[in-house]
């Protein structure tokens, strides 16, 4: 049997994927074309913003804020813009404050919350890009970034790396030992109004070849490797109320230093034994290396933790004896509210698409409904936190 060059062989699969890739992405999106949010209906808007749908009616007559446009049968709709300038408008006459601009008041510190797992199928990069979006739509400034070489975050919202991302553009240019960027430099804005985008890619995987060497020396550096994120964000506080972490699948530098930039952690967990196992591997060697970081000097105090059950299928016996199991050992850092297996969150992420992106007419409605409801009791249950985070 005749042997086969692996460097060879995986670098064939790699062109071959990335251009099939391409034409998939040309297929759904022209090639000068950028991704666009969907519209929101007059009662999705009025959701939203907390008040019934009269009242938007009402201010639109009045011509106050921004004015709806009009489809068939006299239909308002609202794009996230329509919506954070009402916001804002609302905000400004509000007699109690946050009450439409919930995020940072002066004395607030911002939120960092690190969305980590080490095993794949988790749903950690969903759960991250459905947080980042909702909290988005509710008010708060958030910036997401993405920390996973795999880059699945960036591609959620538009950027496909190996096309989009030429030379730097990641995280790793405002992080890196020599000749580090402005972390403003690689922030964009996204779709939806109010999240900016740190985009990745394998130039991030530069972290965990370059600190070694760092370490090697002696520690020379200007500043500690777990303490390069935290520092990086640092320098655009005052631009965020929230910003979304999404981890590296794995125990490395980055993840080391994100959770030590972190004010917040959430372990995403999908409930089966093999996955509770590796979690449990993974809970042993993160305490192991905090602690490590810990004694170097890492700022180790978090805000909360919670573990995030993922993909539950309720009517699935063994996985409710596990989420029981879960609650019972954890108590109060499970999160009340779990991500329910659905199609339709599978569907959407087919066509790179949140579930708060698509329209909702591709779904069967309680199809989707059943999805929607699930996402926004976790992301309502995680805005709470940050809430009691600033003492509200």
């Amino acid at each position: 049997m005749e042997q086969i060059r692996i460097d060879a062989l995986v670098a064939e699969h790699a062109r071959a994927l990335s251009a099939r890739l391409q034409a998939h992405r040309a297929q759904l999106f022209a090639p000068d074309s950028r991704k666009t949010m969907r519209r929101f209906t007059s009662g999705e808007a009025a959701k939203l913003l907390g008040v019934n749908d009269a009242y938007l009616r009402k201010l639109h007559l009045e011509g106050r804020g921004p004015s709806p446009e009009t489809g068939k049968g006299g239909r308002r709709s609202y794009s996230t813009e329509d919506i954070r300038a009402l916001r804002e408008m609302l905000e400004s006459g509000a007699k109690t404050p946050g009450a439409y601009l919930p995020g940072r008041r002066e004395g607030d510190h911002l939120q960092v919350i690190a969305v980590t797992n080490f095993k794949g199928g988790s749903a950690k990069t969903t759960t991250a890009a459905h947080l980042a979006q909702k909290c988005a739509l509710d008010g708060f400034r958030v910036l997401a970034v993405d920390l996973d070489p795999q880059a699945s975050l960036s591609a959620l919202h538009g950027v496909q790396p190996e096309l989009d991302l030429g030379e730097g553009g990641t995280l790793y240019d405002a992080i890196r030992y020599e000749d580090p960027v402005a972390l403003r430099s690689v922030i964009r804005p996204t779709y939806v109004a109010g999240l900016d985008l740190i985009p990745g890619n394998l130039e991030l995987m530069e972290f965990e070849h370059d600190t070694p060497r760092i370490l090697a020396r002696g520690g020379q550096q200007a500043t500690p490797f777990f303490t390069r994120i935290g520092e990086a964000l640092a320098s655009v506080e005052g631009d965020y109320d929230v910003v979304i972490l999404d981890c590296p699948p794995q125990l490395g530098f980055l993840t080391l230093s994100a959770l030590s930039a972190a004010t917040a952690v959430l372990v995403t967990i999908h409930p089966q034994m093999l996955d509770m196992m590796s979690m449990c591997q993974f809970l042993l060697m993160t305490s192991e290396l905090l602690g490590v970081v810990a004694q170097a000097g890492g700022d180790m105090s978090y805000d909360w933790l919670r573990y995030l059950v993922t993909r539950y299928e309720p009517g699935d016996g063994p996985q409710s004896q596990m989420v029981a199991f879960m609650r019972a050992l954890f108590g109060e850092h499970v999160l009340a509210a779990e991500v329910l297996k659905s199609t339709a969150i599978a569907d959407a992420g087919m066509t790179k698409q949140t579930l708060y992106e698509v329209e909702k007419s591709g779904f069967t409605r309680a199809t989707y409904e059943r999805a929607i409801e699930s996402l926004d009791a976790v992301n309502g249950e995680i805005e709470g936190l940050i809430r009691q985070a600033w003492g509200r």
